[in-house]
């Protein structure tokens, strides 16, 4: 089993910036895939950004190219969010999770989630 926590939600301006990190424990993370998705009030949870095991691969949501990066530290079984020019829209729960595939970006394709860091944008 692998427990993820995320933690760097908070507060934001528009236009200003968070890291969010997710800290695995349990077992490495080193081979598995990870990624983000968010979910906003009365809608979906949607995908983010993802990492390939080697994280020489990423892949983004069209909604957050350019502002995001998703990066990983193995050595520290770790996975952050780096967003950058936040918009009131980027409002939602932010969840980190765990495929045992080398990349996924597919809900489905994710085996561990973690309960969520809260980031509230205001305009």
């Amino acid at each position: 089993q692998v427990q993820l926590v995320e933690s760097g939600g908070g507060l934001a301006q528009a236009g200003g910036s968070l890291r969010l990190s997710c800290v695995a424990s349990g077992r490495t993370i080193r081979t598995y895939g990870m990624g983000w998705f968010r979910q906003a009030p009365g809608k979906e949870r949607e995908f983010v950004a993802g990492i390939s095991w080697s994280g020489s691969t990423t892949d983004y949501a069209d909604s957050v190219k350019g502002r995001f990066t998703i990066s990983r530290d193995s050595t520290k079984n770790a996975v952050y969010l780096q967003m950058n020019s936040l918009k009131p829209e980027d409002t939602a729960v932010y969840y980190c999770a765990a495929s045992t595939r080398p990349i996924a970006t597919v809900q489905a394709e994710f085996d561990f989630w973690g309960q969520g860091t809260q980031v509230v944008v205001s305009s």
